[in-house]
Formats: C-alpha cells, structure tokens, sequence
C-alpha cells in the first residue's frame, strides 16, 4: 500500500505505529500480565476472609498474637491457588496484537490516579487495616473529602482498572476470568463493607450513601 508512487505515509500513523513497535516483548508481558491479574483478583476474596471474622482477628491482636504473619501467608496462598486454577488458560489468547496496550495505558494512568488521590486524607495505618484490628486505639473517621467526594470504594475501582488493563492489553483468557471472578467477589465485598459502614457510622454514612456513587462517578 505505501510502495512507490503512493501517497507518504501520514505522519500520525508513522508516530502510532512506532509506539506499538516499542511496547516490550508480549509474551513478558503476558506473563506479567496473569501474575498481576491472579494477586489483584485475589483481592476481594482476601477482605471476605478477614472481615467477617474481624472480632476474632481483634481479639488474636489484643493478645499480641501474630495476626499478620498469619493474613499475609493467607493472602499468598490465594495467590498461588488463583495461579494453578488459570494455569490451563496461561496461554490461550482472545486475540493477538500490540495496539490493545495503548489502550490499556489509559486504564494503567487511571488506577494510579486514583490510588494516588485515595491515599489522600488516609495513613497507611488506615489503608492496612490497623483501625480495623484496633479500633479503640485510634480515631473512627468518615472521610468524604477528597476524592472520596466522587466515588465511596476509589480504591477498588483503581484495582479494576489495573486487572481491565492488564485483561485489555494482553488479550490473555486467564486475566479476563480472572477480573470477571473479582468483579463478582467485589460486588459481594462492598455490599458487606457498606453495611459495615453504616453500622459504624448509621445516618452520617446513610447520607453519604445518597450522595455519592458507590463506583462510578457521575458525569
């Protein structure tokens, strides 16, 4: 099509094609593609395990029990369970193409602006689970500021965006069962977390339930 006597090739198409060709190699990617998508989807999963039983992971921690050396074995152990389910599917592509990265590069900037905005208002006490195991020892706040003023969950949405980036850039089956698994077992997660919330919180969080999106904020 651009052989002699043809029109130049556009220069968009030029700039486009030359940053497909510098994506690094696909199959690295894919790899790191299904590594990623097994620890993100493992997520909701993880909290299912922790939180209903939040009284018995409080009393453990108030008898100086080795609380997280035990959750974080746990939340490894999901891992490696996630990677041997999709291991038959590691290598089965919907498709095979460079251009879907680009846009996965959208859902890469988006994830991380919104943990970087969620972070905003919240210590990395708040965000690891301590006022949770400890909640006497320190301040039960509402936070609505903020990107919370948006969006009630910005957290799990930026983790979405990173497994539908990483789903829509490698064209891989595993990652796209892996994020339709999280989204289910995300939809149980904040349906238990809300109501865990407004029983922390009754008509303060009621109201802000009414007044903010869940996920998606609106237009």
């Amino acid at each position: 099509m651009w052989g002699a006597g043809a029109p130049a090739r556009p220069s968009g198409v030029k700039l486009r094609y030359k940053a497909i060709a510098t994506i690094p190699s696909v199959p690295y990617l894919r790899l790191a593609a299904w590594i990623a998508c097994c620890i993100y989807a493992s997520v909701p999963s993880f909290w299912l395990v922790i939180h209903p039983r939040a009284d018995s992971w409080r009393r453990r921690h108030r008898e100086r029990r080795p609380v997280y050396k035990l959750l974080l074995p746990l939340w490894v152990g999901m891992w490696i369970a996630l990677f041997a389910l999709t291991y038959p599917l590691r290598r089965i592509s919907l498709y095979n193409a460079r251009w879907p990265w680009l846009i996965a590069i959208f859902f890469f900037a988006a994830g991380f602006f919104l943990y970087a905005r969620a972070r905003r208002g919240f210590s990395p006490l708040q965000l690891s689970g301590h006022h949770e195991l400890q909640p006497n020892e320190h301040e039960q706040r509402l936070v609505v500021e903020g990107i919370r003023g948006h969006v009630r969950h910005p957290i799990y949405l930026g983790h979405l965006c990173e497994l539908f980036a990483w789903s829509i850039g490698s064209g891989l089956a595993s990652c796209w069962v892996l994020t339709a698994f999280a989204l289910i077992t995300g939809a149980i997660m904040i349906r238990h977390e809300e109501r865990e919330l407004v029983s922390r919180f009754g008509d303060s969080y009621r109201e802000y339930q009414a007044r903010v999106p869940m996920l998606f904020p609106r237009a």
